[in-house]
């Protein structure tokens, strides 16, 4: 089939800029694209068959999410890169502070910065996301997606030296272009970005094969979204 008419899957990850996106054929060999867009509907546009992407989907009204506490089990050494997910309620906050709040009224736990930060970009995904294009926009960590290709969670974390440069490896053993993608201007992506969201391609892959794993119990939230992470 020609390039150009192959079906493509997408891995996605939140970056400066907006979003950091690398595309490549839903199965077997073939160059493979980097954009950086500035919204989730550029995101779209591209036409992937799926999208994996590292932002929560399906937000519980209260208590944790069962996906991120078995990715963090999953995940060992590497725990801490599966935060859990803000609650609903907290997609209206305006402040960490507001949002601390929100989590202490409803179960007793607030949320930490880092979780805080990606509210606007839950939103936004949040604002795309229904019952039916869950099916193709699924869930997924780039830390889940290198213990597959590693065999066992990456020992180093991902900024460190070693821990990048093994990450970097099982990527180009998958996509041999991986380099050539690093080396495009890429304003607002960092390195770790462009890595994670070509981790992710590896779950978009499974998802388009039938072949997934979803971790979770099941649950759906207040939108009738299943709560879940996929790998």
């Amino acid at each position: 089939m020609p390039a150009a008419l192959r079906r493509r899957v997408a891995g996605v990850d939140g970056c400066r800029a907006g979003w950091v996106v690398a595309l490549v054929p839903e199965e077997g060999g073939g160059p493979s694209e980097l954009h950086v867009v500035a919204s989730f509907a550029d995101v779209l546009a591209l036409r992937p068959s799926v999208i994996a992407v590292d932002m929560p989907i399906g937000l519980s009204d209260s208590g944790p999410r069962a996906c991120d506490t078995a990715a963090r089990r999953l995940l060992g050494p590497r725990r801490a890169s599966v935060f859990p997910a803000p609650l609903r309620a907290m997609l209206a906050a305006s402040s960490h502070a507001e949002a601390n709040a929100m989590g202490r009224r409803i179960d007793g736990r607030g949320v930490s910065h880092q979780a805080f930060n990606l509210i606007p970009k839950i939103r936004e995904l949040d604002a795309h996301v229904t019952t039916r294009s869950r099916r193709r926009i699924v869930e997924a960590s780039p830390e889940l997606c290198f213990a597959l290709l590693l065999g066992a969670p990456c020992a180093e974390p991902k900024r460190a030296p070693a821990g990048r440069a093994a990450r970097l490896a099982a990527i180009a053993a998958i996509h041999p272009d991986v380099v050539d993608r690093l080396a495009e201007p890429r304003p607002g992506a960092a390195v770790d970005d462009v890595l994670d969201a070509f981790a992710l391609t590896v779950t978009a892959r499974r998802v388009a094969s039938a072949t997934a794993e979803r971790l979770g119990d099941g649950s759906r939230d207040a939108r009738g979204l299943r709560l879940e992470i996929n790998l």
